[in-house]
């Protein structure tokens, strides 16, 4: 298998298991802070459909055809890691399923070493490729799925392979006892 069919098919993963984690959540449950920084997994969800936008459609001349409500001249006043009460589940997973869409097109229309131009990136850095950027996206969206994966078992117990921790709590309750004890023996 080649480079580029491979990180694409990762990414395509990566993507599936970050939507996979709001099945079945109510429209609080996804947006609700679950972490000290407000991360939440819709929040989530529109930060990667702007990087998508951004590394695979804007840096190679692809603007979206249609700006997302969060997108802002300056990348770094977006509201991108939270949705704002107007912005339903299904627009956020709408856009963010265009942008896969938008970004897949642009994989499938390059060659790993085509040249491209991060605009917000720092002078002297913005000249990049294809495959950079490849990478970079596969990296972001393993990153954040596995944050979706612990916010998930955070709200219900379900795991990353879609089983939950009360289908097997004995195994759990032992495993997290024995890593309790592992971090007791530490304590000052």
């Amino acid at each position: 298998m080649d480079p580029k069919t491979e990180l694409l098919r990762v990414l395509q993963v990566s993507r599936g298991g970050l939507l996979d984690k709001l099945d079945g959540l109510s429209e609080y449950d996804v947006r609700r802070p679950l972490a000290p920084t407000g991360t939440n997994l819709l929040g989530l969800v529109k930060h990667l459909a702007g990087l998508e936008y951004g590394y695979l459609g804007e840096a190679f001349g692809r603007p979206p055809e249609e700006q997302p409500s969060w997108f802002r001249d300056d990348p770094f006043t977006e509201i991108d890691m939270w949705a704002t009460p107007d912005e339903s589940r299904e627009y956020v997973v709408d856009v963010y399923r265009k942008a896969c869409a938008h970004a897949d097109t642009t994989v499938a229309s390059l060659e790993l070493n085509s040249p491209g131009y991060v605009a917000h990136w720092a002078d002297g850095h913005r000249d990049t490729t294809l495959g950079v950027l490849l990478i970079r996206m596969v990296a972001e969206t393993s990153q954040h799925a596995g944050h979706a994966d612990i916010l998930r078992e955070q709200l219900d117990g379900r795991l990353g392979d879609g089983t939950t921790v009360a289908a097997d709590a004995a195994f759990w309750d032992e495993r997290r006892a024995q890593v309790q004890a592992a971090a007791d023996s530490f304590r000052p």
